[in-house]
């Protein structure tokens, strides 16, 4: 069984993913213009629209929340590792392409940008090291 700590941590990653999949999905065109909504412009300054590949962004963070939140509820370890992997799997080459593209940003988004990504890269490996709660035997 998962720690109380691993299942928080889940269920704040699967919310944290869930409007950054469901933005591009309803709106492409205002998530490539407005994406993160506080200091817009990210992914517009990146290239041009491509609604496809926006949609595809979408999808993959929706599925993304959703196995986070799953193995929130599930709560067992194997499946929090694996979430927690997944997750891993998508933020680490994600910190790492915007790590090597911010030069055209202001400074500040360029802190904001390297910050966000590097935390969806190395928080998901804290969940890996967490270990998991020792079976209490039974009591008779």
């Amino acid at each position: 069984m998962q720690r109380t700590i691993t299942r928080v941590l889940l269920a704040v990653f699967g919310l944290i993913e869930l409007p950054v999949g469901l933005w591009p999905l309803l709106s492409p065109s205002g998530f490539y213009q407005d994406f993160p909504g506080i200091r817009t412009g990210w992914v517009s300054m990146d290239g041009p629209f491509n609604e496809h590949l926006i949609r595809d962004f979408g999808g993959l963070n929706l599925a993304l929340s959703a196995i986070l939140i799953g193995a929130a509820v599930i709560g067992t370890t194997a499946v929090a590792r694996l979430a927690a992997l997944a997750t891993f799997l998508f933020g680490m080459p994600h910190f790492l392409y915007h790590l090597g593209h911010v030069s055209h940003f202001e400074q500040a988004d360029q802190v904001l940008i390297v910050t966000t990504t590097a935390l969806g890269a190395v928080l998901p490996l804290v969940l890996v090291l967490i270990p998991g709660k020792r079976a209490t035997p039974a009591t008779p």
